[in-house]
């Protein structure tokens, strides 16, 4: 039987010293990035694998992440997850997949599975508790939040501006004529839920239009939901002429309700939804959507976490990345008013 190969036959092989080789395999950012290559290539070329048991001795923690997301079926979230294992991979980890179906029992479930565990940290789309969050920090264990933000909490977080993309989803509805606009959003203990209702509020402010109430739905960020919200807004006296609509499942759930009540876009009723759909430009009237950059809203996260584990001590840092307001035929009704100032 041929002898395992070294660490030593590794650095021989790349040309590099063992601890550069030990600062690769052990996920360091310091390596540079041109050395890194040639390591995982020797490492390739011999089949040398880690002795995971003497590594996690060294390190009291495994070579695994806990990634934490709200809802597997939502396709936001299964590409943010594939940002974070591309670069885990190339730092040396591997990534745990984690549902907790935006039940704060799941999570505390997963948290505590990532605690025994001794995982190397945590990537969180959090449900809305800090409390669990505390948890992982008072052990020590690296976290960072994606998505949602936990104010008052001294953790990395990646978002993007969900504030600035309502507010340009809604104007980009008063620029083509709608004057009465809805806004289906998320659960209040949500920061994008809230943050993109701020958005909401701030275009109409900005356009000289009252904010009603009666206008405004808090649902699940669930297809069901944003079904129910729209019946709902359909059923009022005087029902809105446009709805800005704050995540991509409530949004189908919205354009499901649509044909079932024969209410045609844009011209009865204007629509923007947030976050990318991946039949928005299949459907007639193609949708207008706000889209996030979601494959690098996991990479920065993933980035963050391997930076923290190589500098442990370093100030929290907060990543926000913009959107971009992908205009389709949902809100393309033809102006009935003085265009407002964009």
């Amino acid at each position: 039987m041929a002898a395992l190969a070294t660490i030593y036959d590794v650095a021989q092989r790349a040309k590099v010293s063992a601890a550069t080789v030990s600062r690769v395999v052990n996920g360091r950012s310091s390596v540079d990035p041109a050395l890194v290559a040639r390591v995982r290539e020797a490492m390739r070329e011999l089949d040398y694998r880690p002795n995971a048991v003497a590594r996690n001795l060294r390190r009291n923690r495994t070579s695994l992440w806990a990634v934490i997301i709200s809802d597997i079926g939502n396709p936001f979230f299964t590409t943010l997850v594939r940002g974070v294992e591309d670069v885990a991979q190339t730092s040396g980890y591997s990534v745990v997949l984690c549902n907790s179906d935006e039940d704060p029992v799941k999570e505390h479930r997963y948290i505590d599975a990532a605690l025994a565990e001794q995982m190397a940290g945590v990537i969180i789309s959090p449900s809305g508790r800090p409390a669990e969050v505390h948890r992982l920090l008072g052990s020590r264990t690296p976290v960072v939040a994606v998505d949602r933000e936990l104010a008052g909490t001294p953790v990395d977080a990646v978002l993007v501006d969900n504030a600035h993309g309502a507010e340009r989803a809604t104007a980009h509805l008063v620029q083509a004529g709608y004057r009465r606009i809805g806004c289906v959003t998320g659960p209040r203990r949500l920061s994008t839920a809230t943050e993109r209702l701020r958005g909401y509020r701030d275009a109409l402010a900005a356009a000289g239009l009252p904010y009603e109430e009666e206008l405004v739905r808090h649902a699940d960020f669930r297809e069901a939901g944003g079904y129910q919200a729209m019946a709902s807004l359909l059923e009022l006296a005087c029902p809105p002429d446009a709805v800005f609509v704050a995540n991509n499942l409530m949004a189908i759930g919205a354009v499901r309700c649509l044909v079932a009540r024969g209410v045609r876009m844009p011209d009865e009723l204007g629509m923007v939804a947030f976050d990318d759909i991946p039949w928005a430009s299949l459907v007639r009237p193609t949708l207008t959507t706000v889209v996030q950059p979601t494959y690098e809203l996991g990479r920065a996260a993933a980035r963050l976490l391997a930076d923290r584990l190589a500098d442990p001590s370093r100030p929290p840092s907060t990543v926000t990345l913009p959107t971009e307001l992908r205009v389709g035929e949902s809100s393309a009704r033809a102006a009935t008013a003085d265009p407002v100032p964009g």
